[in-house]
């Protein structure tokens, strides 16, 4: 089987750093409307720097102009209003990002990577209408407090919808007696009514019916939407989390679903998404282990719901270096080594194929090929690369798992601010 895998590597690979090779996998992804691009860890600068390269040909070429993260809707909601000039406070982008995503893990998205980044967005849409301008949105639901708050704000600042005001300060009022602190939360749910869950999701519904009302200036009538479906499906989620690790899984991935198609929604017909996430949200979850445990992800479920025809997959993997992770949750990031990848992984598989970085386009003539059952490296913002075996690789049908893969060889940390 090695063997066989390795020159099946030999005979498709690509070179990574050509831009004809860039040419191919824009030619591949054709007309999809939503383009995935994974990553095998959080803490990997390679990972991000090429997404970077990717995202902004997508914009200029293909005319995607949603950028969708694995990251909080309200602070990515400062960076989407300084790219688009909403903001006006002045500050420069270092600062912005350091301030927007100061939660655990802050170096997820306030990275010299990133910062790269919204500096080109920012430059780029100065040159565009304002309907055409690139946004940059927060898809994860950990925000269940700042989207409250971010709520309450809006309708206070807003008395004409007291209907809303009254029933968000009823809904929300059920969170309070836990400090802010969600973990305090889930553990009471078992003990909770079910009134609170549904006044959540009747304030929900109350804000979509109303969302004429709200006005479309500088995206306020989204920004609101929003922070209340996070509300009404964190809520969700920590309740899940009491149950088992599947089911909380599935909800968040649910969420980030109905976020991306809140997103398209909002922005029209056509409207073109660019998702940043781990290659475990992004690569097809019935086509790895995760199936066995009844879990889902977004790549999954764009697929079932938009067609494999209008939606594109990109995983990325690495043999060897380092990255930003962090011994257990909460604590402080270190720059941790990622040893070699065993022979008989997809990762090893590739390296002994050849040390140079490459790409992988899969089709229907060569998907076969790569089809196998293998295990695919996995690296968490908690990460302990002691653990060869359990924990760091998701056995995968590679092929079908995505529809492109990028391996780098030797990967380096990414640099937080």
């Amino acid at each position: 089987m090695s063997k066989k895998l390795v020159k099946a590597i030999q005979s498709n690979a690509l070179p990574l750093h050509e831009e004809s090779t860039f040419d191919a996998i824009l030619e591949a992804i054709g007309d999809a409307e939503i383009v995935l691009l994974g990553e095998a860890s959080h803490g990997t600068s390679d990972f991000y720097e090429v997404r970077t390269d990717l995202t902004k040909r997508l914009i200029q070429e293909k005319g995607f102009t949603i950028i969708a993260v694995e990251g909080d809707w309200p602070s990515a909601q400062d960076v989407n209003q300084y790219i688009k000039g909403y903001d006006t406070q002045g500050k420069d982008t270092a600062e912005l990002l350091k301030e927007a995503f100061h939660r655990w893990p802050t170096w997820m998205w306030a990275n010299e990577e990133i910062e790269a980044l919204v500096n080109w967005l920012k430059e780029e849409n100065d040159k565009r209408q304002s309907e055409q301008r690139v946004g940059f949105y927060g898809i994860d639901l950990y925000s269940l407090y700042e989207s409250i708050d971010e709520v309450l704000n809006f309708l206070k600042e807003n008395p004409s919808f007291g209907v809303d005001l009254d029933l968000a300060k009823k809904a929300f009022s059920c969170f309070e007696p836990y400090n802010r602190m969600p973990e305090h939360y889930a553990i009471s749910t078992s003990h909770f009514s079910d009134e609170c869950i549904q006044e959540v999701s009747e304030l929900l519904a109350s804000i979509r019916s109303n969302a004429s009302r709200y006005g479309e200036g500088q995206e306020r009538d989204l920004n609101l939407a929003m922070n209340a479906l996070v509300a009404k499906n964190a809520e969700w989620y920590y309740r899940a989390m009491m149950k088992e690790d599947a089911i909380s899984w599935n909800v968040r991935d649910v969420h980030m679903v109905e976020a991306i198609k809140k997103l398209k929604d909002y922005h029209g017909d056509g409207a073109k998404i660019i998702v940043w996430e781990h290659n475990t949200h992004i690569g097809d979850a019935s086509e790895t282990s995760m199936k066995r445990e009844d879990m889902i992800n977004v790549g999954q479920l764009v697929r079932e719901q938009y067609g494999k025809d209008n939606t594109y997959a990109i995983g990325f993997g690495t043999y060897a270096g380092t990255v930003i992770a962090a011994a257990n949750w909460g604590d402080p990031f270190r720059r941790m080594t990622v040893p070699p990848a065993p022979f008989n992984t997809w990762e090893g598989q590739l390296h002994a194929a050849g040390e140079e970085d490459k790409v992988l386009l899969f089709n229907e003539e060569n998907r076969p090929l790569f089809h196998e059952w293998i295990g695919h490296r996995a690296i968490g913002v908690v990460y302990h690369p002691e653990f060869k075996a359990y924990g760091n690789y998701v056995s995968s049908r590679v092929s079908h798992r995505y529809d492109a893969f990028i391996f780098i060889d030797q990967t380096t940390a990414l640099r937080p601010l």
